[in-house]
C-alpha cells in the first residue's frame, strides 16, 4: 500500500518536491519543486495545452498578470462570497476548516454545507478541538482572498493576487474576441499561479495555500450548447460518473448522457476528452476515474452543470477532486460588465450576444501528486516510479557500461544524437550499471540505453524497459525512430530482439 509518507520521502529524496523555506521553518501550504518535479511538471503542461487547445482552432494560452485591482473580485464575487467555514476553539484559540474537522470524524463530505448547518453538526455529535479537546464556539466564514496594497502614500491601492486564474480569461475577454476576428467558441487557456488563505492546507501538493492552475475558459454562444460540430464521434464513448444521488459509479454513453443526465451536446463533448486525457493518454486505470456530479446544494450558484474530476487515492483514502468541469452561464462577464460598466455584449452577424462560459480547471499541483500516487511501486529487489512515458522527466538514459575502452566518448555521442532528436537525456557513468538502472528507476526514467563492448565493434546498444526490465538491442542509427515508437507507447518486445 503506498502511503502519503511514501511519496514525500521519494519526492524530497530525488528532487521532485518539497516544503518551501525549509531551512527557516517552512510555513505550511507552500511547496517548491526541484529539478525534476519541474521536468515532470512542464511535461504534463504541455500535454495539457496540446490536448485540450487541439479541440478546436480557436482555442489559444494567454499569460496575464496574477495580481488585480479590487473592482475585478467585486465583479467575480469573491469579495462577498470566496469564503471557507471555520471554527474556533474556546479554550486554546485553535481555528480549524469545520467542514474538515466533521469530515474527519465522520468520514464523509460536508463541503457546501452553510456555517449554521455545520454549528449543528459539531453540537449534535459533539466534536471537538482538535488539539486540547475542549469545546467549539459557533461556525463563523473566513474570505480567503490575500489582500494587498500596491503603491504608496495616497496612490495606494487595494489589489489582490489572484484566487483562481479564471477571471484574467473574463477580463481579457474582449480584446482577444476583436484580435481573433470576432468568432465563437473562442477558448482561452491559462497555466498560472493562484493563492488561497486556506485555513488547513494538508496532504502534501492537494490542498496548497500558492498553486498552480491549468484551465480553458470556452466563451459560447448560449444558443448553441445543444450542439457540436464532433459530437459523433464520442457519442459511443462511454463515461465513468457518479450521479448527485447515486452511490456507485455507472458507465453511460455520451449520447444516452443527452436524455438520462439531461447533460447539452457541448458539455458532453468536453467530458468526453476530459475523460480521455486521464485515460488514453496519460493511461490511469479507468476504475481509478470518475466524474462526481455535485448536488444543487453543493455547486456554486452560477455553475448549471458542475461535475468533478476525481482519481481514486489510495494514499488519501479515496477519491478526491483534481479539476472540475462547469458551466458558468454568463455569470462572469454579466459581473465584470456591471462593476466596469464596459459592455461584454459582443455582434456577430447582427446577432447581439453575451457569451456563456465552459470551464475545464485542473489543479496542477494535484495532478502531480496523482502521478506520483498511480506510479509509485514497491518491488521485491527495487523502488520505481512507473510514471506514464510521455509525462517522465527524462525520455531516456545513456550509461557507458565501463569507463573506459572508449564507452564514454561513444555514449556522449549517443547522448548527443538523442538530445538534438529532441529527447530529454540523462547521462550517468557513475557506480555499477546496476545502481544506475535502479537510480533511472526510482526516478521514472522509462528507458536506458548502455554502450557496451559491441557498441564499439558493431554500434549497436540495448535499450531496456524501466517497467519489464525486458532489454532489446538495436543499431544506433535507428535509435531515434524507435525510442520515439517505446514513448509512444510501444512494448519492447515489438521494436527488436530480447536479450
Amino acid at each position: 500500500m503506498v502511503t502519503l509518507e511514501n511519496i514525500l520521502d521519494i519526492a524530497k529524496r530525488r528532487g521532485f518536491f518539497w516544503q518551501s523555506c525549509s531551512i527557516h521553518g517552512a510555513v505550511a501550504g507552500f511547496y517548491d519543486y526541484g529539478h525534476l518535479g519541474a521536468l515532470l511538471r512542464n511535461k504534463w503542461e504541455d500535454l495539457w495545452g496540446k490536448t485540450f487547445l487541439g479541440l478546436d482552432d480557436n482555442f489559444y494560452e494567454i499569460k496575464t498578470s496574477v495580481i488585480m485591482p479590487e473592482a475585478v473580485f467585486k465583479a467575480s464575487g469573491h469579495l462577498a462570497n470566496f469564503t471557507d467555514p471555520i471554527a474556533k476553539c474556546k479554550k486554546c484559540g485553535n481555528v480549524m476548516r469545520a467542514d474538515h474537522i466533521i469530515e474527519d470524524v465522520l468520514k464523509e463530505s460536508f463541503e457546501g454545507i452553510t456555517p449554521e448547518g455545520l454549528t449543528e453538526l459539531i453540537k449534535k455529535h459533539n466534536i471537538k478541538c482538535s488539539k486540547c479537546k475542549s469545546s467549539l464556539e459557533n461556525v463563523e466564514s473566513f474570505n480567503m482572498m490575500f489582500p494587498l496594497d500596491v503603491g504608496a502614500g495616497k496612490s495606494t491601492q487595494r489589489c489582490y493576487p489572484s484566487a483562481e486564474t479564471a477571471q484574467q480569461a473574463y477580463v481579457n475577454f474582449k480584446q482577444e474576441f476583436e484580435a481573433l476576428r470576432r468568432r465563437l467558441p473562442m477558448g482561452l487557456a491559462i497555466i498560472g499561479k493562484a493563492f488561497r488563505n486556506e485555513i488547513a492546507p494538508r496532504n502534501a501538493l492537494i490542498r496548497m495555500r500558492e498553486f498552480t492552475q491549468a484551465e480553458l475558459q470556452i466563451f459560447f454562444d448560449p444558443d448553441t450548447i445543444n450542439e457540436h460540430p464532433d459530437f459523433s464521434k464520442v457519442q459511443n464513448y462511454k463515461l465513468s460518473i457518479l450521479p448527485a444521488k447515486g452511490k456507485k459509479i455507472v458507465e453511460i454513453n455520451c449520447k444516452d448522457a443527452l436524455t438520462k443526465l439531461k447533460l447539452p451536446k457541448f458539455y458532453v463533448y468536453h467530458m468526453a476528452f476530459v475523460q480521455k486525457f486521464y485515460t488514453d493518454i496519460l493511461g490511469f486505470p479507468k476504475e481509478k476515474f470518475r466524474f462526481r456530479e455535485l448536488s444543487e446544494e453543493e455547486r456554486a450558484f452560477y455553475n448549471r452543470y458542475h461535475f468533478d474530476i476525481e482519481l481514486d487515492l489510495e494514499s488519501l483514502g479515496g477519491f478526491k477532486e483534481l479539476g472540475g468541469i462547469h458551466y458558468r452561464t454568463d455569470h462572469d462577464l454579466k459581473g465584470h460588465q456591471e462593476v466596469s460598466g464596459e459592455k461584454m455584449e459582443v455582434n456577430i452577424e447582427g446577432k447581439k450576444i453575451l457569451p456563456h462560459v465552459l470551464e475545464l480547471s485542473f489543479g496542477v499541483d494535484r495532478n502531480m501528486y496523482a502521478l506520483f500516487e498511480l506510479a509509485y511501486v514497491e518491488e521485491k529487489e527495487r523502488t520505481v516510479l512507473k510514471f506514464p512515458r510521455i509525462v517522465s522527466p527524462y525520455d531516456v538514459a545513456v550509461f557507458p557500461l565501463v569507463n573506459k575502452e572508449k564507452m564514454p566518448e561513444k555514449a556522449r555521442d549517443v547522448q548527443k544524437l538523442l538530445a538534438d532528436a529532441g529527447f530529454v537525456v540523462f547521462y550517468d557513468s557513475s557506480a555499477s550499471i546496476g545502481r544506475r538502472y535502479r537510480r533511472m528507476d526510482e526516478i521514472g526514467c522509462p528507458a536506458g540505453i548502455t554502450i557496451d563492448g559491441d557498441t564499439i565493434k558493431n554500434n549497436s546498444v540495448t535499450i531496456r524497459d524501466r517497467d519489464t526490465m525486458k532489454q532489446i538491442r538495436i543499431k544506433i542509427k535507428d535509435l531515434p525512430e524507435i525510442l520515439k515508437s517505446f514513448l509512444s507507447g510501444e512494448k519492447i518486445e515489438k521494436l527488436g530482439k530480447l536479450v
